[in-house]
């Protein structure tokens, strides 16, 4: 379902582009567009997985014990990928008109609620049955459905339903195709990110268990600065879009450049953590001595990795708020599979290189993807983008 989400994600594009040529009763349409297009497409595909959800897993999971248990929880997380689609599609409407607090305020009670019904369901408390696995997945799914209801009951507040046009629906074939357009190259991006990473994985895997445990714990760090990252990448989206609508690319470069900056301060403040107290950090995760020593060593790669990876992901914001996704998804899907991964297989496998040496493939794939994408904006070819 990572085309899907990553697709949605497009819509932002379109809204901050209208929002800021000042056309805003044109921005609630484009995310009935996004759900037209993107729910029944969704919906059909969670079908086909619940039919063959066993067969699929059973290509990934040895264990008679485990598979009945995947099988179940998967099953039913299948019901909720519709209302999670349809939440992204209504944040990317909030985000491109520079409200990122509602969807915020919205995925923390979804959120909070998913905690409280996973209490229940699991274990059987609050006057719930005890559901266990099957409770686990049925508390995610509620929750996904209350996220994308709660965001729809204010998508169509009187308010923004005259501001915006969100209680207009007008579809047309043109403008779906322009959204497709746009945003396929954007969810074809989330599928690449996540397979080519699931494959390196794999030859992680294929290092033991303490090398899998040190990945675990250093992925997990990362996300420190991933998460904030993308949250920059978010903002800078937003901000490019709607200079480019109101027909202003310097002050669009003016905020790519401020991105980068802050990213700058966030990525060097947290690599300079990774590299003074890497065993506490490692140590929150695990109290094995071999885990913590694996892992310290990692950090070291992954205060660079890091470093990287932040700037790639704030200029590929500023590159979708500018529509520009088709040429920097074709340079991904080669960097990601011509590069990246046969890197990361010969330095850590044929050279017997380990896990270090593995990362380190991957954290040279980041450099160039960063640069090539920081290099595509300043070049200017998204001025010529007409989305």
């Amino acid at each position: 379902f990572c085309f899907f989400i990553g697709m949605a994600t497009g819509v932002q594009t379109f809204v901050s582009q209208n929002h800021g040529a000042g056309k805003d009763r044109l921005c609630g349409i484009w995310a009935w567009h996004g759900m037209a297009f993107l729910l029944p497409a969704t919906a059909l595909s969670g079908l086909l997985c619940y039919l063959a959800m066993e067969p699929l897993l059973g290509l990934l999971v040895d264990s008679d014990t485990m598979l009945p248990i995947a099988t179940s929880y998967m099953s039913i997380r299948t019901l909720g990928v519709v209302g999670m689609v349809a939440a992204m599609v209504l944040s990317s409407f909030f985000r491109g008109i520079s409200d990122t607090r509602t969807p915020l305020y919205i995925a923390l009670f979804a959120n909070g609620l998913n905690v409280v019904l996973d209490y229940g369901l699991i274990f059987g408390r609050l006057g719930l049955p005890e559901w266990g696995v099957e409770g686990a997945a049925t508390a995610t799914v509620i929750s996904e459905w209350a996220l994308a209801g709660v965001m729809l009951a204010v998508f169509l507040r009187p308010g923004l339903r005259r501001k915006f046009g969100t209680g207009k629906v007008a579809l047309s074939w043109k403008d779906q195709r322009r959204l497709i357009r746009t945003g396929a190259p954007i969810g074809g991006q989330w599928i690449l990110e996540m397979l080519s990473f699931a494959f390196f994985l794999v030859l992680v895997a294929r290092l033991g268990d303490i090398a899998m445990a040190a990945s675990q714990a250093f992925l997990a760090l990362l996300s420190l600065s991933f998460m904030q990252a993308s949250g920059l990448g978010i903002a800078v989206a937003t901000l490019v879009g709607r200079y480019i609508g109101s027909n202003d690319p310097d002050d669009a470069e003016k905020s790519f450049r401020s991105g980068m900056l802050l990213s700058f301060f966030i990525s060097g403040t947290l690599g300079l953590l990774f590299f003074l107290i890497p065993e506490q950090l490692i140590g929150i995760f695990s109290d094995d001595p071999e885990v913590i020593r694996m892992g310290t060593s990692l950090l070291f790669v992954g205060a660079i990795f890091q470093f990287f990876d932040a700037f790639g992901i704030v200029a590929d914001g500023a590159l979708h708020g500018a529509g520009d996704t088709r040429v920097p998804f074709i340079v991904r899907f080669i960097l990601a599979w011509g590069l990246f991964l046969p890197l990361a297989w010969y330095l850590g496998f044929y050279l017997d290189g380990g896990l270090n040496a593995a990362w380190i493939g991957g954290a040279i794939h980041i450099f160039l993807l960063s640069v090539y994408l920081i290099w595509r904006f300043q070049s200017g070819a998204w001025r010529k983008i007409e989305i």
